[in-house]
């Protein structure tokens, strides 16, 4: 089967199992990697195989720059000292806290003596960036507080630019490539610095001509160009595409999509980028379950525990120590918080095609890649599976949360009301009888009384309550008077010039609400 077609029946498969996993209220993307493990150990399928060219090539630049783009610079500014101090020291300790606590365990209680400090550097630095894709999906759905979501997503788009330069210092160093301390620390900075350099310079360019355009195919194409284009010119440069794509991407969405001439360019814009990251991580967390040698994994299962053990550890003193620098100033967050950033800090694929990356050449590759493969996916499912119930037993939910059961009950409760409405008139129309009628109205009065008391119940904020009816109605205004205006102008009854004034004053005033929502 050509390669083709098997990427078109991992796109069905990933469209099934998003499905699946939205009804039963599981993160879509653990759904994806056991689907993956299922469909790699019966080898019913033959993808191509998950390597750093195809991640450097096809999925990083865009995952990357969706993410950048919706980041908001006073958001990120507000938070940048945290985030730095997580994303550069804080990738660098992890990098050398989980060699530390690798290497005496190993040789306590398994019988691999390999494992030294070198290669334990390098599994280290492999799994330092994080990637909680699942654990910021879940802070969405459950209402978890904008600037935790800010402080996750921004460490885990950044870190891996840091992870990335780390891994590679380090093979060089295993290798023999690397010179003294001082030249390691000058191309680590020289690395990252020249990368984010290329990559205002692209997103400035890129944000200086969507300022003047007025078509949304011709901004989607010019935030392509700036994705794949900065983290091209970086990487043919020798510095971090990573990196570069993250400026280019945080600059294109503060200076380009947030001054373009029409809101709803925008709109479309980021519904383009909100799709390629939904396929893009389909596909990728797909191949991560291809990718996994469940039988070599097992063998080593012990030495992947204590790897994990490791890598746990690091994290938390990494983030707790972090916490601890900054609670005294104003850059301070609620130690609940630690706990969820410790616990949400999930590795992804990047850790993964890291360690396949690693030369044939090396005599222990086969090892770190199977202890990598390993930690990614005990933490995507064990990490990932218990956020929910972490986040509810540290009581850090927003009250929006809280009103979800009851938005669901009032839902319910209309339903059934508009039922028994349809019945009536059904029979009116003599296709129902009377006692019909009155059997089925009777069902559905017990089930409104049910649902009416457990509502009656249920404890919420009255002003978040307030808030949020206040928003959804006048967003479902703005669409009825859309509406509206879109037949006016296709009667005839205005002119299209009046249609597209009115129309960007609609736009302008549903986006406004968004941003009141977020």
């Amino acid at each position: 089967m050509s390669y083709e077609s098997v990427i078109l029946i991992l796109f069905v498969i990933a469209s099934a199992v998003a499905v699946i996993a939205r009804r039963v209220n599981l993160p879509y993307t653990i759904a994806l990697v056991a689907v993956g493990l299922v469909l790699g150990s019966m080898q019913l399928l033959h993808p191509p195989s998950l390597t750093q060219e195809l991640l450097y090539s096809v999925f990083l630049p865009p995952l990357i720059f969706q993410a950048a783009i919706h980041l908001r610079a006073t958001e990120l500014w507000r938070d940048s000292w945290p985030i730095i101090t997580l994303v550069v020291p804080g990738v660098i300790a992890s990098t050398l806290l989980t060699a530390a606590v690798m290497v005496p365990l190993s040789i306590r209680f398994t019988e691999i003596s390999e494992i030294s400090w070198p290669v334990a550097i390098l599994f280290g630095a492999a799994v330092a960036a994080t990637d909680p894709v699942a654990v910021v999906s879940l802070f969405g759905r459950l209402g978890a507080p904008r600037r935790l979501r800010l402080l996750v997503e921004s460490e885990s788009l950044l870190n891996d630019g840091t992870s990335i330069v780390v891994f590679i210092l380090a093979m060089q160093y295993i290798l023999g490539h690397l010179g003294s301390p001082q030249a390691a620390a000058v191309d680590f900075f020289r690395i990252v610095g020249l990368g984010i350099i290329v990559g205002v310079v692209v997103g400035l360019a890129t944000a200086a001509v969507m300022q003047h355009i007025d078509d949304a195919m011709i901004a989607i194409t010019l935030t392509t160009i700036a994705a794949y284009g900065s983290f091209l010119i970086a990487d043919k440069l020798g510095v971090s595409g990573v990196m570069s794509t993250v400026a280019a991407g945080l600059i294109t969405g503060a200076k380009g999509l947030s001054h373009t001439l029409f809101p709803s360019i925008r709109i479309a814009t980021e519904t383009f980028w909100e799709y390629i990251a939904f396929a893009m991580n389909s596909l990728i967390f797909l191949l991560m379950g291809f990718a996994v040698n469940l039988t070599l994994l097992w063998e080593l299962f012990p030495v992947v525990m204590i790897a994990y053990a490791s890598v746990l550890a690091a994290r938390t003193f990494v983030v707790t120590g972090t916490w601890a620098v900054f609670f005294p100033t104003n850059y301070r967050f609620p130690f609940s918080w630690a706990v969820v950033m410790t616990w949400g800090g999930l590795r992804g694929a990047l850790s993964m095609v890291l360690a396949l990356s690693i030369p044939d050449t090396f005599a222990l590759k086969e090892l770190i890649v199977t202890l990598v493969f390993g930690v990614v996916l005990i933490s995507i499912f064990v990490q990932g599976l218990t956020m929910p119930s972490l986040l509810r037993a540290l009581g850090i939910l927003s009250p929006v949360s809280r009103l979800k059961n009851y938005e669901f009950l009032k839902t319910e409760i209309a339903l059934y009301n508009d039922t028994i409405e349809r019945l009536e008139k059904l029979h009116k129309r003599r296709f129902l009888s009377a006692e019909s009628l009155e059997s089925l109205k009777q069902e559905y009065r017990q089930k409104i009384d049910a649902l009416s008391e457990e509502l009656d119940q249920t404890e919420v904020d009255k002003e978040t309550l307030v808030k949020e009816e206040v928003l959804k109605t006048k967003r479902r205004m703005i669409m009825e008077e859309t509406k509206a205006l879109l037949e006016m102008y296709q009667s005839g009854t205005i002119s299209l010039e009046a249609y597209k004034t009115i129309k960007h004053e609609f736009d302008s005033r549903l986006f406004e609400l968004e941003n009141m929502g977020a």
